[in-house]
């Protein structure tokens, strides 16, 4: 049996009871039932996910994975913004804590975990990870973005990288990702998996203008035809329109929800990635965390199709992971409620009466 295989077969409910069990305890603090809202719902989701009524503050770390895509190399459609090398060069600023993500990670208390799943050109650095599969995916306008064999081995790569962070005594996971072109493939994994036009989960990612936005349309109503018709096997749809780094983080995803470990999903890239890994295992949703709702048109259709409400919104599209650090923070708070709040006993407070 396979590593895939194997943890698809782990992935079992999460413990709705643990949850009905920390709502029990918020019931009994000092305030009006129900009174914290979200935060409350939070604690409870958190319990059922780690299995228990008792819950430590978090271990926390945010994995940022970065691949780069065949439709938005030189000869491609002109899906982006920016050029292909940005990826490379972004890769470089997250090792030398120069991103948006580093700082707000670290506001968070989190790890930052950076992971080369297929950049182009070499990134010979200590601080990256090297799960290199190729230099890219392969132009998906066209055919395959990558062979299944290369699906299959990129999701068990985030599954293992899922399985040693636990190890580490990680108990709290963020998906953050970094790849030219990456919006133009998750746009393309949802329309395939949700059965949507390409303009109904389409956005402008990194800020094209209106001919880039009608190229990138182009591209992906492409890249259906060329790949069609898809046979609803969700490697087969990922192998064909995804990327590295998205396979990836939908293993980690599995990974996590295998090991009873929370994940946070960020932005529309790593939503992307959830819904594969949710295809693969339906039981994973209740192991994901909402984080913000991105200013992607398919960031909501995904939250939508996994029933699914993100945290809050501020209006973010960046990626890389910010939104999930954000949302970290929601939960060191949830805990801290149900750890550090007194009850009404403990207080000596009258419950309300009746």
């Amino acid at each position: 049996m396979s590593l895939l295989e194997k943890t698809l077969a782990a992935i079992t409910p999460v413990d709705w009871a643990s949850a009905q069990g920390v709502q029990t305890l918020l019931d009994n603090k000092t305030k009006p039932l129900g009174s914290l809202g979200r935060l409350e719902e939070l604690a409870c989701r958190l319990a059922a996910i780690r299995r228990s009524t008792r819950l430590s503050p978090p271990v926390k770390a945010v994995v940022v994975m970065a691949g780069d895509h065949g439709v938005a190399g030189p000869d491609g459609p002109g899906v982006s913004a920016f050029p292909q090398a940005v990826t490379a060069q972004m890769v470089l600023n997250f090792v030398a804590g120069g991103a948006a993500i580093n700082v707000l990670a670290a506001q968070a208390g989190a790890r930052v975990v950076v992971v080369d799943m297929g950049v182009k050109g070499p990134l010979d650095h200590p601080g990256v990870i090297n799960r290199k599969f190729a230099p890219g995916t392969q132009d998906f306008t066209t055919g395959p973005a990558m062979s299944r064999d290369q699906a299959v081995a990129a999701l068990e790569a985030g599954i293992q990288l899922a399985g040693d962070l636990a190890d580490q005594g990680i108990s709290l996971l963020a998906m953050g990702e970094m790849g030219i072109g990456n919006t133009t493939s998750s746009a393309a994994l949802a329309a395939g998996f949700l059965k949507m036009a390409p303009s109904e989960v389409t956005g402008r990612g990194t800020g094209v203008d209106d001919a880039g936005l009608a190229r990138k349309l182009a591209a992906i109503t492409a890249a259906l035809k060329a790949n069609g018709p898809l046979t609803g096997d969700p490697v087969d749809t990922l192998a064909k329109l995804g990327g590295f780094e998205i396979a990836g983080l939908a293993g980690l995803v599995l990974g996590g929800a295998a090991r009873n470990i929370p994940v946070v999903v960020d932005g529309f890239i790593t939503a992307a990635a959830a819904l594969t890994a949710v295809r693969l295992a339906p039981h994973a949703v209740d192991c994901l965390i909402p984080s913000h709702a991105s200013v992607e048109k398919g960031h909501g259709r995904i939250m939508e199709a996994l029933g699914l409400t993100p945290l809050f919104d501020m209006h973010m599209r960046l990626g890389e992971g910010s939104g999930a650090a954000l949302a970290m923070m929601w939960v060191d708070a949830a805990v801290a409620i149900l750890n550090d709040m007194a009850t009404f006993d403990s207080a000596g407070v009258s419950g309300a009466e009746g």
